[in-house]
């Protein structure tokens, strides 16, 4: 009892946090943080780590993620008790169990209390992590519902790389969720250059992808690693909804960032591809940390994850780690996939081995940078022959599939590397939660999910 008078008093005479910044890392256990800071340092040629910005901040614990139905939660039920703090059947936004009783956000708090809301993301604004923050649906397969659902919140500001069902059944009659959007007083802007030019500090935004980027896919943005510079990126929505939130003139804000692909990268076993992703969250951070150091005395900034997907094992037998390896890595696996679709239409009969050979030298590094057993090598020259002969495996992912070769890549480089993987799917182990700023010392020691946005709502004085 002391103690919470003490923590009470001193959170008190601290202020309360008027802006709130909220990253989630989908899909970012553990070892996707200390995988991504042994990468980067051994890109420096040295044992160690090399700091992300959120893993210094000063204070931290371990998060547990268990839903109310599974030992192992989905992004659904992970992102309700990350959103209410209430616990909820895999599959399901915003509701509990029962399926029949809605339950409120820490967005929906913030909105009520006078603060201006974002809720933002890597993937599509409809996916689970954003829709926990303003949906109430019993599947989150429910895209259009959740989109109208999205509209209906009112919140401030959304971004993401588009929606996943446009146009519903009633469509012909109220039109597509764009026209809905604008209807409902939204601003509608593809890129951040149009976002910048057109939109800030007009009223209620929607910041999505350019739409050629969303006529290749418009399940999410390309992943870092990825990515041209005409794609709109994790800190430029951050800087979007720092702008338009602040020009809102409201008592604060509150906005919640997804690096939604992390968890996409996990389920595709892709240590060098997730380690960007996870690197990419932290830019959007240091964004957040920038407008942090102007409000030292008004911000708070919480980083954690869903839950942990892949059990990624930092070391497979030998006592090494060769991270420096996913550094020859160029492209995703998925998009090795394209690539060589389009290597081989573009090459005729001249898609030989001795060609394939050359480019995974040039975008795995193979046989010069990264070394390879004649064992290894076999298996690569192995799936070439498959799809060369039309008889290629496809290997279908959470989110994606591969073929035959790209999927032996990314298996050769684990393996180079010494990254093991246990599944494609979620773990239970625990995730990390990072803070700095006003009523940070809530976030200590070991918790549950559904403590966080309970935690955040004292810091920031909103009623839950």
């Amino acid at each position: 009892m002391a103690a919470a008078v003490l923590l009470a008093a001193s959170a008190l005479a601290a202020g309360r946090a008027k802006y709130v910044f909220y990253f989630i890392g989908d899909g970012m256990g553990v070892n996707q943080v200390n995988g991504t800071e042994t990468f980067l340092a051994a890109l420096e040629g040295r044992i160690g780590v090399e700091p992300l910005c959120f893993t210094q901040f000063p204070y931290g614990g371990l998060v547990t993620t268990y839903s109310a139905t599974n030992g192992v939660t989905d992004s659904a039920a992970a992102g309700t008790a990350l959103s209410t703090g209430k616990k909820t059947k895999n599959g399901t936004l915003g509701m509990l169990a029962d399926l029949k009783t809605d339950v409120s956000s820490v967005a929906a708090w913030a909105k009520a209390a006078g603060a201006a809301v974002g809720v933002s993301t890597s993937v599509s604004v409809d996916h689970a992590t954003p829709a926990a923050f303003y949906a109430h649906v019993p599947d989150r397969g429910m895209y259009y519902q959740i989109g109208r659902q999205m509209i209906a919140a009112g919140y401030d500001f959304y971004a993401g790389s588009d929606f996943l069902e446009p146009v519903g059944p009633d469509s012909a009659a109220a039109g597509s969720l764009y026209e809905q959007c604008a209807r409902a007083g939204y601003t509608v802007v593809r890129g951040y250059p149009a976002f910048r030019s057109t939109a800030t500090g007009k009223g209620k935004v929607v910041l999505l992808q350019p739409e050629e980027a969303s006529r290749r896919d418009r399940t999410a943005l390309p992943y870092a690693i990825d990515r041209t510079d005409a794609d709109l990126t994790l800190p430029d929505i951050t800087r979007a909804g720092i702008a338009q939130l602040t020009a809102a003139g409201k008592d604060g804000f509150f906005l919640m960032v997804e690096g939604g692909k992390v968890d996409w990268a996990c389920h595709s076993n892709d240590a060098a591809t997730a380690f960007r992703e996870v690197e990419d969250l932290d830019n959007a951070v240091r964004v957040a940390y920038d407008f942090y150091k102007q409000h030292p005395d008004e911000t708070l900034i919480v980083i954690t994850a869903d839950h942990e997907t892949g059990g990624i094992a930092l070391g497979r037998g030998p006592y090494e780690l060769h991270t420096d390896l996913l550094g020859f890595q160029k492209m995703s696996a998925e998009e090795y996939t394209r690539h060589l679709s389009a290597l081989r239409s573009k090459s005729g009969a001249d898609f030989t081995w001795d060609r394939v050979r050359a480019d995974l030298q040039a975008n795995w590094g193979f046989w010069d940078k990264v070394k390879l057993s004649d064992r290894q090598t076999e298996r690569l020259r192995k799936a070439f022959d498959k799809l060369s002969g039309g008889n290629g495996d496809q290997v279908k992912g959470h989110y994606a599939s591969l073929d035959g070769l790209a999927n032996t890549a990314r298996d050769v480089m684990a393996e180079a590397a010494l990254i093991g993987w246990q599944s494609g799917e979620h773990s239970n182990g625990y995730v990390p939660v990072f803070a700095i700023g006003v009523g940070a010392e809530r976030f200590v020691g070991k918790m549950d999910n559904t403590a966080i946005p309970q935690r955040i709502a004292e810091a920031a004085g909103w009623k839950h």
